[in-house]
């Protein structure tokens, strides 16, 4: 027997389902994550597989996962096989718990004959578009088709016939008998199965006619004892008619359907139709590509799964739907690589500094802090040798007040090494400068100075000798603006700036060991992590997030409403 209170993290659904518990209504808490198996899952999905698997764990049940494969046009096993990889990546798991709503077809099928025979439902013959004219508007009541009174013997030969493939496509429907004066237009003779001539995933060519979603997703679980049948708002409309089945079948558990309000995240686009345009229009490279908003697009990018679950976590479990944004999803990402990320060196610009006083051929390895945030990450060896690359952005020949990295004459510190002062501006024929002559305080080993001074920049380099050649790819955000498509056009919105590629960048050797998936911070840079496109011979990494965190900064101003 379960503990019937609710754990300490409540919420409205929460306190439903403890409730429930202490009642008595049920003695093990089953939910279900539904997805259909059409594209793959994005960061809307995180929250709905958190608030399913959450759940099913706070109160000691079970969560399935069942696959709502029911129209075999759009769905392919690549996405069921990419859907169960990303919720066992984001750390959830179904144990046997594996459906699959094409798993009762038919027990479905013989649902529809019951209600043909109850007379509540008829095969129909008028087109989907006839169909949609005498549905009605929301103000005006729907009007019945002429077959609504078939006889149920008649419909029941033309279901079984539907079933045996002698109609074409869109010929003919079953529907629901139930009330085209409804207000709620779900309830307007709902369409139960429709004539597809379609190979299924997992059922091949053995049957002509699919069951629509709202038919087989509340029978499914009902199949499946699903107490909480937990959806986003979109579905609220279409309570009455989950319960309207519910009621009218002989199912063996009545579920019970409750909704939260769908996530909303600002310069981001949710709608599966349209991820699915961006890939197969080319405007991106895959539903993998860092800027999909897809677990797999995040997953490329560096997002770490912990980050994913505490952004969810922290947007809370609301039943009115708002935008949250996007700067919080970078604060919980940001939040755990700040933590967890290793620190390692990276020259995206790269400029040359020769250390005149420094002897050639000598190498020495300096000691560099793995990651300050955690003592147990200990440190790592940086060879340093007399040629240095730094970054192209941190010298100005001639610097404005407020800028204190290098500059000629002044001294700066190279982080974990020594400090160097630049002597002279080395300049191609075109007034390009090619590379900054220094020297060095050999007194400073470490970054430190014995007579106190401190130079007012620290920055980061690689040894030339040592440094690999990698492409970096930066990422912003898909979208120019926060609201995509406000003026009617989203794919105008698209920003040509979401991706900048830079060639030549240097990174510290060790990073060609560092395996996809990991994400680590180019010092001074921000996050990043190597991307699949990867060769021994040529590494890319992508850019996973900058160091500024606007949303931390909102929060310390008490901005973030």
């Amino acid at each position: 027997m379960q503990t019937p209170t609710a754990p300490e993290r409540g919420d409205f659904i929460r306190e439903i389902v403890a409730a429930d518990l202490r009642d008595g209504k049920h003695q093990t808490i089953v939910t279900r994550f539904p997805p259909e198996p059409n594209g793959y899952l994005h960061i809307g999905h995180v929250k709905a597989i958190s608030i399913n698997f959450g759940i099913a764990r706070d109160f000691g049940g079970r969560c399935h996962l069942r696959f709502d494969d029911t129209n075999p046009t759009k769905e392919e096993q690549e996405y069921i096989d990419h859907i169960q990889e990303d919720i066992h990546w984001l750390g959830f798991d179904w144990g046997e718990h594996l459906y699959f709503a094409s798993d009762y077809f038919d027990q479905l099928y013989e649902w529809a004959v019951y209600l043909i025979r109850a007379g509540k439902a008829y095969v129909d013959d008028l087109s989907a578009d006839e169909i949609r004219e005498h549905r009605g508007t929301l103000t005006e009541p729907g009007r019945h088709s002429p077959w609504r009174d078939r006889p149920i013997e008649e419909s029941l030969d033309l279901f079984e016939r539907m079933r045996k493939g002698e109609f074409p496509d869109g010929t003919r429907v079953l529907r629901a008998r139930i009330d085209m004066a409804s207000p709620n237009i779900n309830l307007r003779d709902p369409v139960l199965y429709r004539i597809l001539h379609a190979e299924h995933p997992r059922t091949g060519d053995a049957w002509s006619i699919y069951p629509m979603y709202d038919f087989a997703h509340g029978q499914s679980d009902a199949i499946e004892g699903i107490t909480h049948s937990l959806c986003s708002l979109e579905f609220e409309i279409h309570r009455p008619l989950y319960d309207w089945f519910i009621e009218n079948l002989p199912v063996p558990s009545k579920p019970r359907q409750i909704e939260f309000a769908r996530l909303n995240i600002t310069y981001t686009v949710l709608s599966k139709r349209v991820l699915l345009r961006l890939v197969n229009d080319g405007f991106v490279r895959g539903w993998n590509d860092p800027r999909m908003p897809t677990i797999a697009g995040m997953r490329r990018r560096g997002f770490p799964a912990e980050g994913l679950r505490d952004f969810v976590t922290g947007v809370g479990v609301a039943k009115a739907d708002n935008v949250i944004e996007f700067g919080q999803l970078e604060h919980a990402v940001r939040d755990v690589l700040n933590r967890k990320a290793p620190r390692r060196f990276a020259v995206l610009a790269p400029l040359k500094v020769v250390i005149e006083n420094y002897p050639e051929g000598q190498v020495e390895e300096m000691d560099a802090v793995n990651n300050p945030e955690d003592p147990s990450a200990g440190s790592r060896k940086v060879p340093f040798t007399r040629e240095l690359w730094i970054e192209r952005e941190d010298f100005m020949e001639e610097p404005p007040a407020k800028f204190f990295r290098l500059a000629p004459g002044r001294e700066v510190r190279l982080r974990s090494a020594y400090f160097i002062t630049c002597r002279e501006v080395v300049k191609d024929a075109a007034g390009e400068i090619v590379e900054l002559r220094c020297t060095y305080d050999p007194a400073t080993r470490g970054g430190d100075s014995p007579d106190g001074r401190k130079p007012k920049a620290t920055l980061h380099w690689i040894s030339a000798a040592h440094a690999m050649a990698a492409e970096v790819r930066l990422y912003d955000h898909l979208f120019s603006r926060p609201d995509p498509g406000a003026d009617g056009d989203l794919f105008a919105d698209l920003s040509p700036d979401s991706e900048k590629v830079l060639q030549g960048c240097m990174v510290e050797p060790v990073l060609a060991e560092l395996p996809v998936g990991e994400t680590v911070q180019f010092e001074r840079l921000g996050y990043f992590s190597p991307d699949p496109d990867s060769t021994p011979g040529h590494p890319v990494f992508n850019r996973t997030l900058t160091l500024k965190d606007t949303w931390a900064k909102l929060q310390s101003q008490g901005a973030t409403g």
